[in-house]
């Protein structure tokens, strides 16, 4: 009896949050079809797949072959890259596309973010990357480059409320923010024994702003277009220096590869320049009067408008985590079984499988199996591949410890009278032990479950398209940034509560 419920736990356990999240993926594009001018309505597709938006190509006529190219991009970068209406926009977008209808090929965009993209393109995830990327000599030692197609700028920028700060000479034992990697960060420090300051290197641009509006950082330094755009959208700072230029941005591929693509682009770049839409496609961000004004809607309008993306965000979260966690099941009871073997060589086994997974951070893996493991063996590795490896470890060795634990904690009384009935170890595990294990190991499987479910936001940092990434998207282009994390949090609470309590629900039923 006991046996029979044990299987009718597990199959019911796994099919309610499959189900969950199979219905929570297909409600959310019905949603999207009703959403108003001006929202978030057609969210990023779980990054790592195709953008919907691809190229045409530009005809026979064109010159080009017709081959489609996978491009890279930051999208919380505006104005260059960004997501307007749910529809990836921006500087950089809205030139690709246009040289790719010039040239006669077609471009699917991968949304990943500027560190991940690069990553991306040295593994050969994707041909090429346009992400606000400045030419220099170090990045050219490893990519080729394009002919440039903006020049950079950078100013310094401070809370709009701060007037003691009017420039570089008062920020003497302050510290100033920049972008991880970029050309901010660069002239950061080449001035920065000159003025006396310190650096904090963060990721996004959105970041940097928070980091000021809360006192962590005195100023910011980013590129002139990004701030300009960000004080339109209520970012609540101001510019306190003059631009300075400090390099160009460039289409990147690796070294020696894609040349075709180059010069394609190059090509594209200098038709756009000559006809006039390139300038066309700047004015569209940088004019004056191309800029809308802060989002001014109530707290209850940007729930209205962003919660179709935040929803496909949560059936993407909902989805990888069922999966991950029905295969950790599998892997982590495998694995606590020989954690209890009698044999010294699976224990042995085991036990380096616990350490090495349980021992390292997520991250360290989701990387590896999204950039590395390609370039080991010959493929691309999909996103969601990478993401569910990623979890199933990591859970698989948590959950191989709870087997352990709670196997071992079954009185070895039981095993013992068992055995004295007749019964073998196998049948003595099967009928005696494991249905008390089980039972002791439930709300420990119930904690990993919350656990791997927050986890999976991690996966973010590879492009992976689930909850706080399609957050990232919102705020990138509203700047409102509090409150589109505090619908996030409100999110993530209501979906765990419910999760816990089915599988709560699953366990007073099986184990009453």
């Amino acid at each position: 009896m006991r046996q029979t419920r044990f299987r009718t736990a597990v199959r019911t356990l796994l099919a309610a949050f499959a189900t969950l999240g199979v219905l929570l993926l297909g409600l959310a594009p019905a949603a999207t079809a009703s959403g108003t001018e001006g929202t978030v309505a057609a969210p990023a597709p779980a990054a790592g797949t195709a953008e919907a938006g691809t190229a045409e190509a530009g005809g026979a006529e064109a010159g080009g072959t017709g081959e489609t190219y996978v491009i890279g991009t930051d999208t919380t970068f505006a104005p260059f890259e960004f997501r307007d209406g749910g529809e990836l926009v921006g500087i950089d977008i809205d030139l690709v596309k246009a040289i790719a209808e010039d040239q006669g090929f077609e471009v699917e965009f991968r949304s990943l973010g500027f560190n991940a993209a690069l990553q991306a393109l040295s593994s050969d995830q994707v041909d090429g990357v346009i992400a606000g990327m400045g030419i220099t000599e170090e990045r050219q030692e490893i990519y080729d480059f394009s002919d440039p197609y903006f020049t950079a700028e950078l100013q310094l920028a401070v809370n709009g409320t701060n007037e003691e700060v009017q420039g570089w000479e008062d920020l003497e034992g302050e510290t100033v923010a920049v972008k991880t990697g970029s050309q901010s960060e660069e002239y950061a420090k080449s001035v920065q024994d000159e003025y006396g300051f310190e650096i904090t290197a963060l990721d996004q641009t959105t970041t940097m702003v928070e980091s000021v509006k809360a006192g962590s950082a005195t100023a910011l330094m980013d590129d002139y277009p990004v701030l300009a755009y960000g004080i339109t959208q209520g970012s609540g700072l101001k510019t306190v220096t003059d631009p300075v230029p400090v390099g160009d941005y460039g289409f990147a591929v690796n070294k020696d590869q894609n040349a075709e693509l180059l010069q394609m682009f190059n090509a594209g770049l200098a038709e756009l320049k000559e006809s006039g839409e390139y300038q066309e496609i700047l004015d569209t961000y940088l004019a004056e009067d191309a800029q809308t004004g802060p989002d001014s809607s109530s707290f209850w309008g940007l729930i209205t408008t962003t919660l179709p993306a935040l929803m496909v965000g949560l059936g993407n979260t909902l989805l990888v985590t069922g999966i991950s966690f029905a295969l950790a099941m599998a892997l982590g009871l495998m694995f606590g079984f020989l954690k209890v073997s009698t044999n010294p060589v699976l224990r042995g086994v085991a036990t380096v499988f616990v350490s090495v997974f349980r021992g390292t951070p997520i991250l360290v893996w989701a990387f590896f199996f999204y950039f590395g493991l390609p370039q080991l063996i010959g493929t691309e590795v999909d996103i969601w591949v990478a993401g569910v490896l990623t979890l199933t470890l990591n859970g698989a060795a948590y959950i191989a410890e709870i087997v352990r634990g709670a196997v071992q904690s079954v009185d070895p009384g039981q095993m013992e009278a068992s055995r004295s009935l007749g019964l073998g170890y196998g049948k003595s595990m099967q009928r005696v032990v494991l249905p008390q294990a089980f039972k002791i190991m439930t709300p420990s499987l119930i904690n990993q479950l919350v656990i791997m479910l927050k986890d999976s936001s991690l996966l973010l940092a590879i492009g992976f398209g689930e909850l706080l990434y399609q957050a990232q998207q919102i705020y990138a282009a509203n700047f409102r940034v509090t409150e589109v994390l505090l619908i996030v949090g409100i999110i993530y609470f209501v979906a765990i509560t419910l999760l816990t309590q089915l599988a709560n629900f699953v366990d007073r039923k099986i184990n009453k």
